[in-house]
């Protein structure tokens, strides 16, 4: 354990190596940081993407005490690849690769070796290709931690927006929001909006599940049966949640004005809204886990992997939240 958290690192795995996030890492190395951070990753693979872009960044593996990446220099603590990964073409042979990055930096954030993780685009797809069940970093890091629940939100300038459920098919969304899983949730927000952003008493707006937030009962019934009573119940503790809410007209100023955050009750009711607000200036945050983590508001833009244009602005926003979270 380090003597003080503030003097450790900040760690970035760039995800997919065929991807965008290798190149994005590259680019925020050639600014100046206030604080340290290095990269877990193949240092051979971003040596060759620094070369094919023409980036003059030297890749260095992190030593102890290392004062981390920026002006041109990028510290690695090294993760082997398992093939060669050119840009625009994942391979369901790295996908242990990805994950191997993820366990390090889990392992150094837990040891408290590392300050915060910051991730770059993982492929879902890719990994699930390899036989290896994966829902995603939320969920994935969850089990790592060796937490039961976390909650995704997602956080731009003026609108914060958490999930009651994530990766799931449309389907499957009612039948997975229960009352002591929507409690759960609530309170994990609750606390991490105290204790990260330092909000003394949150206010949050919560979704209903269904259309004008079932109509009394006319357009189903988990309003009244579920997300209704768990909001009372948490009132009566008294936390300042207000719903459930018509997602339809919950996301208009006027309702948005003064509230901390919103709780949506599946992944396409709030996060829409939220990436037409601010995509590319939106990080992506997990809470309740016992280390700070943010991510970036996209996926691995196969399509930009390799051509230098890739904006690392999310990226860029990840790193600095995560640095300020963790103070």
């Amino acid at each position: 354990m380090v003597e003080d958290p503030l003097e450790a690192p900040l760690l970035v795995t760039p995800g997919e190596p065929a991807g965008v996030g290798p190149e994005l890492v590259l680019a925020l190395a050639r600014e100046p940081w206030p604080f340290p951070w290095l990269a877990v990753a193949d240092p051979g693979l971003l040596s060759e993407r620094a070369r094919a872009l023409g980036l003059a960044v030297r890749v260095e593996e992190a030593g102890p005490g290392d004062g981390g990446s920026g002006s041109g220099r990028l510290a690695v603590l090294p993760v082997p690849l398992a093939r060669p990964a050119p840009p625009g073409r994942p391979r369901p042979d790295n996908a242990r690769y990805v994950l191997s990055c993820l366990d390090r930096a889990v392992a150094a954030c837990l040891e408290g070796r590392a300050r915060a993780l910051v991730t770059g685009p993982v492929h879902k797809g890719v990994i699930n290709e390899a036989g290896i069940r994966f829902a995603g970093h939320t969920e994935y890091l969850a089990e790592r931690a060796g937490v039961e629940r976390v909650v995704m939100m997602l956080a731009t300038e003026g609108l914060r927006v958490a999930l009651a459920t994530t990766h799931l098919p449309l389907a499957e969304v009612p039948r997975a929001i229960t009352r002591e899983g929507l409690e759960t949730t609530a309170r994990i927000l609750e606390a991490d909006l105290r204790r990260r952003f330092r909000i003394s008493r949150p206010r949050i707006l919560v979704c209903g599940l269904n259309p004008h937030a079932g109509e009394g009962g006319h357009l189903g019934r988990e309003e009244q049966e579920v997300i209704g009573p768990v909001l009372e119940r948490l009132r009566a503790e008294g936390l300042a949640l207000e719903g459930p809410l018509p997602a339809d007209t919950l996301f208009v100023p006027s309702r948005l004005a003064g509230a901390d955050a919103v709780l949506a009750m599946y992944h396409d009711q709030g996060l829409p809204v939220l990436k037409f607000k601010g995509f590319g200036r939106a990080v992506n945050l997990t809470l309740g886990l016992p280390f700070v983590r943010a991510s970036v508001d996209h996926g691995t833009a196969l399509e930009l992997a390799g051509t230098g244009r890739a904006d690392p602005g999310s990226l860029r926003l990840a790193l600095e939240t995560a640095a300020a979270l963790s103070r």
